[in-house]
């Protein structure tokens, strides 16, 4: 029972993640379920929908379907679908209803392949994990699938370091600005931006990224992908955003890695007398690590205040400081941030948070979907949190005065 979330709500599953990572690569994705996760998905999940057109459905899955294996009639719907609407690929996406009678898949997509001559992917998705696993299986499979390297004008231009950003997708970065921003950066200080997995990119951009030099991975859900490239093309990556003045330090690190080919971590948490140290801290950063930990270190540069992040999402371990604290549901949450004088985090965090805590709203669109959007700041310019910090200063002098008093 330590996963049951009674107060908060619970990260977009896996499933959506999948949906998310494919959304603009003009393939068709089928969801294998009776209907409620492709209504999630469209309704909380996925700001594009009214906006950009995406090959998305449901299987429709009924139970007499369920109890009979009724495997016919999905593999015919979606010969027909496919044949009339001409994806470049078709994705399988796994619902729990499936995974419990033991669908196969495997000899599902072997099926449609023989039949349709497309790439097919199976993705074993089951909605007890987050997005950041769904995420990370589908970009994993576009950079083994859809990548290639050829001769462009990347490789004449010797000042110029050819980039991928990995891990992109609405789930972490909404439909804001940060990503334009980012790229803005970058190439404000000679790189290059080949391709963005897997938002913002058309499909013949992706499949130019054997090109790039460095891969950076601005969440933990780019990772497997950043790996799978490295294994294909020998490309090292980097791991960070560039947050504020920060983004100088992941610029450091991206030339590095171009430089001696190895794989790097930009943030690397410092006090203030540039020495290593873990952080104890009554302030949280509270969300997904990639963003928060490179946050925590623009905080540290610009506002001179030490920060622990929080870290709720299920992810692989390289992406993590030591000092981070990983908790494992609202249970564990609550306890940790028993301890916090400030968090930073997602609006709806704050019903299991101390009720005299100092806390900043920093919606994140995996968690509290559409219903703070608006507020969700570029995360590559920290000034948005200017005031708190000015605020915590404020009390850290008050403090102060009344022990010298």
């Amino acid at each position: 029972m330590k996963q049951v979330s009674v107060v908060i709500s619970t990260y977009t599953a896996d499933v959506s993640g999948v949906c998310s990572a494919l959304y603009e690569l003009g393939g068709m994705v089928v969801i294998h379920d009776p209907s409620g996760c492709n209504s999630t998905y469209n309704t909380h999940d996925e700001p594009r929908w009214y906006d950009m057109d995406s090959l998305v459905f449901i299987s429709g899955l009924s139970e007499i379907d369920a109890i009979m294996g009724n495997d016919d009639k999905l593999i015919s719907d979606i010969i027909r679908a496919a044949r009339e609407l001409n994806p470049q690929f078709i994705a399988l996406v796994r619902t729990p209803v499936p995974m419990m009678i033991g669908t196969d898949f495997e000899a599902i997509r072997e099926i449609l392949e023989e039949e349709t001559g497309l790439p097919v992917f199976y993705f074993p998705t089951n909605g007890m994990h987050s997005y950041v696993q769904g995420v990370e299986m589908a970009l994993a499979a576009v950079a083994e699938k859809m990548v290639d390297k050829e001769v462009g004008e990347e490789d004449l231009m010797p000042d110029i370091l050819p980039v991928n950003l990995l891990g992109v997708t609405p789930l972490d970065y909404s439909v804001n600005q940060t990503i334009s921003s980012v790229k803005q950066y970058l190439e404000e200080n000679g790189c290059k931006i080949i391709s963005c997995f897997a938002m913002g990119s058309t499909p013949e951009e992706i499949v130019l990224a054997g090109n790039a030099k460095v891969n950076l991975v601005v969440s933990a859900s780019g990772l497997l992908a950043a790996k799978k490239l490295r294994e294909r093309f020998g490309t090292p990556y980097v791991i960070g955003l560039p947050v504020g003045s920060f983004g100088r330090t992941v610029l450091d690190k991206i030339r590095a890695a171009a430089g001696t080919h190895c794989s790097l971590t930009a943030y690397e948490t410092r006090s203030k007398n540039d020495q290593k140290q873990t952080v104890q801290s009554e302030i949280y950063l509270v969300g997904e690590p990639v963003i928060m930990q490179s946050l925590q270190e623009a905080i540290l540069q610009e506002y001179g205040k030490n920060t622990r992040v929080v870290c709720p999402l299920e992810v692989r371990e390289e992406i993590l400081l030591e000092e981070c604290i990983v908790t494992e549901g609202e249970e564990e949450l609550a306890q940790v941030l028993k301890n916090a004088s400030a968090v930073i985090g997602d609006p709806m965090y704050l019903p299991i948070c101390p009720k005299k805590v100092e806390f900043f709203s920093l919606p994140h669109e995996a968690f509290s979907g559409r219903i703070y959007r608006k507020e969700i700041p570029d995360f590559s310019n920290v000034d948005f949190l200017r005031a708190f910090f000015e605020k915590e200063r404020n009390l850290d002098d008050d403090k102060n005065n009344c022990r010298r008093k």
